[in-house]
């Protein structure tokens, strides 16, 4: 196929540069927005008196044209030698409309092109990501819902620290999603700018109307700078920005889910339709699903990384090197999809081994702090609270019982101040559904104010399900 920009050249480009220079394997993804871009610029310009309304017409005609062909027939992208995406489009477009089609590219740029079709991109692949993610958090809440006042350790450092329930637990994956629902958001926000008209760095030089141009391919206003507009690609860093922290989040869950199911925890058991196992040890069932979450928050980190770096010394306006960003951001957004949609399908395919975890939280002396609580409630300064639940800790230790199953002789000795308690009243005050409910603050742990989170996210997701059908 003839290049967009040969009358400039003699010689033959060489078919090894040709090869590395193409985009089309890869920016042929963005069709659907170059016809789409294409369209609305032909009405611009007839609007600009640069075309006539019947050409217009036309052109647009010719490029759906262009665009069934390519919905019934995919490969025909892949069997093109076009330099990109642009070039296709242009180039069947002139076999179906004759000489017409040379018109369409008057006061426009492939730079100011390839722009506004990444843009276009970028807010389709935003809204699909919501969809995921909004689909995770749903599983998480259907299975934080039964398991509200489920007991279980809860960590910091990786050690046992104080009771939670398993509900609670899941709640919280649901908030790290909901920032980075909030972050697609606000990403579209900042990239609802359309750049078309900027041409290939100083603007247009005929009278398009670019406010007018912008509504029409949907974006909320027209960028100010045609400098900035053809060179920006923020919206690419900043999706994969917030595809990679979303993976974080999954990597965390993963990583929490990971312990969780194996023997020396115990608590969580993952289906055979998201398990593996080995080929040498029968036994084995092997977390992958998880694993492989965990595993690909790095590579989508690591896109977002050679992003930036592509972009930290770019001159204005446009630079070939940007041609890197949309391999970077397709594999960053469907990796980040595809992970989504996966640990939908392992919350929804996992189950809580309730004896075990209820078992679990009353172990690991996980009631200190509310033994210090109480000495508190009895008039003994925090400090010295922490300081005598601490030496109570040791005591029970050396022993090998749990704190509410020290010799009452012992326990009157180190907590004068608790003698008046019974030692069932003293177990009541310390077991695991005292230490849960006294946490009904809003944040807490406690089953009802679990129970309560649970109505509320259900009807929030509820009514995103709605509004996004």
């Amino acid at each position: 196929m003839k290049k967009l920009w040969g009358g400039r050249f003699e010689g033959a480009i060489d078919p090894r540069f040709d090869a590395f220079n193409r985009s089309l394997p890869f920016d042929q993804r963005m069709w659907r927005e170059d016809v789409q871009g294409s369209i609305a610029w032909a009405h611009a310009l007839a609007k600009a008196n640069v075309l006539t309304a019947a050409e217009a017409r036309e052109l647009e005609t010719g490029l759906r044209s262009v665009a069934a062909e390519i919905e019934r027939d995919p490969s025909v992208l892949a069997r093109s030698d076009a330099e990109d995406v642009h070039s296709f489009v242009e180039g069947r477009l002139k076999e179906l409309v004759g000489d017409l089609a040379k018109k369409l590219h008057t006061g426009r740029s492939r730079n100011d092109q390839v722009a506004t079709d990444l843009k276009l991109w970028t807010k389709g692949a935003v809204q699909a990501l919501e969809r995921a993610l909004l689909d995770v958090q749903r599983a998480l809440v259907e299975l934080a819902e039964p398991n509200a006042a489920l007991a279980m350790p809860g960590y910091t450092h990786l050690q046992r620290a104080q009771p939670i329930t398993v509900g609670h637990h899941l709640l919280a994956y649901v908030e790290m999603l909901e920032r980075d629902r909030t972050r697609f958001v606000d990403l579209l926000a900042r990239c609802d700018a359309s750049p078309l008209g900027s041409g290939a760095l100083a603007g247009t030089a005929f009278p398009v109307d670019r406010a007018a141009l912008a509504t029409s391919l949907g974006f909320a206003r027209a960028t100010r700078n045609s400098l900035d507009a053809v060179s920006d690609r923020d919206h690419v860093a900043e999706l994969l920005f917030a595809c990679s922290l979303a993976l974080v989040h999954l990597s965390r869950l993963a990583e929490d889910w990971i312990f969780f199911t194996s023997q020396e925890a115990g608590f969580l058991h993952l289906s055979d339709a998201v398990a593996t196992g080995s080929s040498l040890m029968p036994q084995k069932k092997n977390p992958d699903s998880l694993e492989l979450l965990r595993g690909k928050c790095g590579r989508v980190a690591g896109r977002l990384s050679g992003m930036l770096t592509t972009m930290k010394g770019l001159p204005l306006a446009y630079d070939k090197d940007l041609q890197e960003d949309k391999e970077a951001l397709f594999d960053g957004v469907d990796t980040t999809r595809a992970c989504l949609e996966v640990a939908a399908i392992v919350v929804r395919n996992a189950r809580f081994d309730a004896d075990r975890c209820a078992s679990e939280a009353k172990k690991g002396y996980l009631n200190a702090t509310d033994l210090a609580d109480l000495l508190v409630r009895s008039g003994v300064p925090f400090r010295v609270a922490h300081e005598r639940a601490g030496e109570t800790v040791r005591a029970a230790l050396e022993r090998g019982v749990e704190i509410e199953d020290l010799p009452e002789a012992t326990r009157k000795e180190l907590l004068p101040e608790l003698a008046k308690l019974t030692a069932a009243e003293f177990r009541r005050e310390l077991s695991v559904e005292a230490v849960l409910a006294r946490r009904g603050v809003l944040g807490g742990t406690a089953p009802a104010r679990v129970e309560a989170e649970v109505r509320l996210w259900k009807t929030e997701l509820a009514f995103r399900a709605d509004t996004a059908s």
